[in-house]
């Protein structure tokens, strides 16, 4: 895995070794920030079950102005710290290790950006959003994008959301949903 274009392109990112992590494929990660590229420039950004912080890092890497790491494993807290380190975003990086709805409830800032990728099988993306949505952290012209192998359920749920749907991709078994706010 590694960091596709920007100030870091090229830069092979630490791993988790195992399976409670899936990291999103460079070629997935590539046709996202080819869709939102016009959206990263100076962007706050929020990488909510961040893994290895790839998603975050690769904002950083093309312009965006901070990006807020979270995760509840240790394992994976100690990789996102290695990874910034190691694309030099000390600067532009904070990191948080709890439970995505402590943070979703502390959180101040507002943000350009928000990565809700957690493990599929837990079914909490919809959730995330919800929070997010309640707590208001998104920026008026703010974009989420929820990563899933199951749209059907995801869909179904987002409906009971007051987020407006703008767009899906599919890469697979995995899908991508673009959400922002109704109106």
């Amino acid at each position: 895995m590694r960091i596709i274009s920007g100030t870091a392109r090229g830069t092979n990112l630490y791993t988790l070794e195992g399976e409670t992590t899936r990291p999103t494929l460079d070629r997935v990660k590539e046709a996202l920030f080819n869709i939102i590229q016009n959206d990263i420039r100076e962007a706050n950004v929020l990488d909510l079950f961040a893994g290895s912080g790839a998603l975050g890092l690769e904002a950083l890497s093309r312009g965006a102005t901070k990006t807020v790491f979270c995760d509840t494993s240790k394992e994976a807290i100690k990789i996102i710290n290695k990874n910034i380190e190691k694309t030099k975003f000390e600067n532009n990086s904070i990191v948080l290790n709890e439970d995505y709805t402590k943070i979703v409830q502390n959180l101040k800032d507002k943000f350009d950006l928000i990565f809700i990728d957690p493990p599929y099988k837990k079914d909490i993306a919809v959730d995330a959003v919800k929070k997010i949505i309640e707590q208001d952290l998104l920026t008026n012209n703010g974009i989420i994008i929820l990563e899933t192998d199951n749209e059907q359920r995801e869909l179904e749920q987002l409906k009971r959301i007051d987020v407006n749907i703008y767009d899906l991709r599919k890469y697979g078994r995995i899908k991508l949903i673009f959400l922002n706010r109704k109106g």
